[in-house]
């Protein structure tokens, strides 16, 4: 009996050797439920998303549209904008103290804007491209579109650490825009419509929450009408997500999967 077990633990062992690390690894998988919805513009292709005093702030791409812009929530009236010079395309956005960031896609410039008058202040230089931006109490937290996410000192932008995201063996690149909440950072994947959750300290996927479904394609202007944008109103505990030029931004709560009914 005891030669017996010693052999099924062997072979259990040797079972499990043979798995490839990512399917022994995998991170869970929560699905959505639609609590609200908001009016968003179609115009705006998102590159950065911020709730913030009450407002949506956001940053928009595109060369000759790109734009910083807050809307108010519940009609989609624009409040504030400052639209970027035409050679610039505007990445992710990030608020810090009385200023607001905005990078751009590959021209290694970070704009820091008066938050209440969006007067430039300043700017930083940086290297690589620009995606996303999102913040923690101390640093601003940076991707690049590969599976790299940067933490930034907020007063030089220089970087002072870096972190590789991966689920289990599998590397994740494509990460875009970014929120950090409850200690973790959320990221939406380029052309995916899951959003990971990561762990800030060593880039491990703790989860993904997957959105599939949430905005039919006919809604979709075209195929870069893409999932990409995440706001968190940290005091009532809200989660936002919304997309490229999309005409909805969407309260959520995050379910687990089996919960999950269609909406559509």
């Amino acid at each position: 009996m005891l030669n017996l077990r010693f052999r099924r633990l062997a072979l259990a062992c040797v079972f499990a050797l043979l798995l490839p690390a990512s399917a022994a690894l995998a991170a869970p998988v929560s699905g959505y439920k639609v609590v609200a919805t908001f009016p968003h513009s179609t115009e705006n292709y998102t590159e950065g998303f911020v709730y913030l005093d009450g407002l949506f702030w956001e940053g928009t791409g595109l060369n000759g549209h790109s734009a910083v812009v807050s809307t108010q929530p519940a009609t989609g009236e624009v409040l504030q904008r400052r639209d970027l010079p035409p050679q610039y395309f505007g990445e992710g956005i990030v608020n810090w103290g009385p200023n607001l960031y905005e990078w751009t896609w590959q021209s290694h410039i970070c704009f820091v804007y008066d938050r209440f008058s969006l007067r430039p202040v300043k700017q930083f230089t940086y290297t690589g491209e620009g995606w996303g931006m999102a913040r923690t109490a101390t640093e601003i937290i940076t991707s690049d579109g590969t599976d790299t996410l940067r933490f930034r000192d907020p007063a030089t932008f220089k970087e002072t650490r870096h972190i590789e995201v991966h689920d289990g063996a599998e590397k994740i690149g494509q990460l875009n825009e970014l929120e950090f909440v409850k200690g973790e950072i959320y990221a939406n994947v380029w052309h995916s419509e899951r959003v990971a959750r990561i762990a800030p300290r060593d880039g491990r996927v703790l989860g993904w929450i997957d959105l599939t479904g949430i905005l039919p394609d006919s809604e979709k202007v075209d195929a870069e009408s893409v999932l990409n944008g995440i706001a968190y109103d940290a005091k009532r505990d809200r989660l936002f997500v919304t997309g490229k030029q999309w005409p909805t931004i969407f309260q959520i709560k995050i379910v687990p999967r089996a919960a999950v009914k269609p909406s559509h």
